[in-house]
């Protein structure tokens, strides 16, 4: 097995570094830090690492998830080592001349403080190759507004668990039309469903966060 091949088989099941006590069969053994250090060591281009081991690693638990071989638990132990190994990469990324997919900016609508939904979504999307700027919880009208500006080609996500909340996607979304602003939005939580979408004008719709990557890839034209 390549050492790629490694990183990508420790994204999948979870296993972040050596001192990891998840899975029990790979405790002691490295991990997607470890790896990515040992690839570092050996002068792998920080691009191919991310390109070639992370990022298919975590297309790898997507399509887990999507098909119930995974569940939420599962993603973010993946995502999480995901992490580890992107955080020695994120530095040496900055002097590289690595093209991200794409900039989606997420955010918790006003009045909502539920944030894991949301957290789980941006993991994905970063391992899948987006630059994420995340505004965080009980984001305000004006704070996306404010994003969409200075990200005027950036996907923004919406997100709401509480049925008191979801209205504020409507909202906002009438704000940024009010203002100009063009950017393409989607949304996701618990309260939301595609018959809201469609009726709040958003451009999509999704309760899966494995499944976020692949509508934020349709809406700017890099799939089907």
């Amino acid at each position: 097995m390549s050492l790629f091949e490694d990183i990508i088989e420790n994204v999948v099941r979870g296993h972040s570094d050596s001192a990891s006590k998840y899975p029990p069969d790979l405790v002691g053994k490295p991990g997607v830090k470890d790896l990515v250090q040992r690839a570092l060591d050996q002068k792998m281009e920080v691009s191919s690492i991310l390109k070639e081991a992370l990022i298919p690693g975590m297309e790898k638990v997507g399509t887990k998830f999507s098909s119930g071989e995974y569940f939420v638990p599962d993603m973010l132990l993946s995502a999480q080592a995901m992490k580890s190994g992107m955080l020695l990469l994120q530095p040496l990324l900055k002097g590289e001349d690595t093209k991200k997919l794409g900039t989606v900016i997420l955010g918790t609508v006003k009045g909502d403080m539920h944030d894991i939904g949301k957290n789980l979504v941006r993991m994905m999307l970063e391992g899948g190759g987006f630059e994420v700027i995340d505004l965080g919880i009980n984001t305000q009208t004006e704070t996306f507004i404010d994003a969409a500006k200075k990200y005027p080609d950036a996907v923004i996500g919406m997100s709401a668990l509480l049925t008191t909340t979801m209205e504020n996607m409507r909202l906002a979304i009438q704000a940024l039309r009010n203002n100009g602003l063009q950017n393409k939005v989607i949304i996701g939580g618990a309260a939301a469903s595609q018959k809201f979408a469609d009726e709040i004008h958003a451009d999509g719709f999704t309760r899966d966060a494995a499944a976020s990557v692949q509508l934020v890839k349709k809406l700017i034209g890099l799939a089907a």
